[in-house]
């Protein structure tokens, strides 16, 4: 009975992430670099829960949790946003050009995919691992299939994103500038990540110090991708 209702709460709380996420698709503008990440991070976590309500992960709490772990991290950065506070040094070069003309729709996606993978992810592994008791290699099949639902979902989005092949002026700096960031290796990073900080948990100055070393790194390739193009 007790694992029953520890799934039931998770299940809530990704409905209510999810109620977030769609408020928020629906109240921001389109062009938005904020909202242009949302409309793709709102995709993924209907299809995680989808996979989790199909019964295609493993472990449906965990999966849950994880998924759980993961939004909160992004919304978070929102909730500071809104309320005028410093968000991570991961998210902040998409707040702080989410409005910028020469920034492609494109580049504000990859941008909070690089944040919410480079930084957000290895923490709610960590987070999920204290919630549940368990250690980083019991969430490694959750973490697989989410990664894999990702890679799936950037592929689209640079599909759907690219600008037309007509427009070799624009495309041709902008395929250069994405195509030096690799959703995989940000996934494989982020793993190596979460463990490494499970290790340290018990030495919390050197984990503060490897977590804000991750947050500047995300940060900086955040900032990268995100430079404005000719028009």
């Amino acid at each position: 009975m007790a694992h029953c209702e520890q799934v039931l709460t998770a299940d809530r709380r990704v409905d209510a992430v999810l109620t977030r996420m769609r408020a928020l698709d629906t109240t921001l503008p389109a062009r938005d670099g904020v909202a242009v990440f949302n409309r793709v991070y709102l995709a993924v976590t209907e299809a995680v829960d989808r996979h989790i309500d199909g019964g295609l992960f493993p472990d449906a709490r965990a999966a849950s949790t994880l998924d759980v772990r993961f939004a909160e991290r992004y919304l978070a950065a929102v909730d500071a946003a809104e309320d005028g506070r410093r968000p991570p040094a991961c998210w902040r070069p998409l707040f702080q050009f989410r409005r910028h003309p020469g920034v492609r729709p494109l580049q504000f996606a990859l941008a909070g995919i690089n944040a919410h993978i480079g930084h957000d992810l290895a923490l709610a592994v960590v987070d999920t691992c204290r919630t549940l008791g368990c250690e980083p290699v019991d969430l490694e099949d959750e973490f697989d299939r989410v990664g894999d639902l990702l890679v799936s979902l950037e592929e689209r989005v640079r599909d759907e994103l690219m600008p037309a092949p007509d427009l070799f002026r624009i495309a041709d700096p902008l395929t250069h500038l994405v195509g030096s960031w690799s959703l995989e290796r940000a996934r494989d990073a982020s793993w190596a990540a979460a463990r490494a900080l499970w290790a340290l948990r018990r030495l919390p100055d050197v984990a503060g110090e490897f977590t804000e070393r991750l947050d500047a790194a995300a940060g900086f390739a955040g900032r990268m991708l995100l430079t404005p193009l000719p028009d």
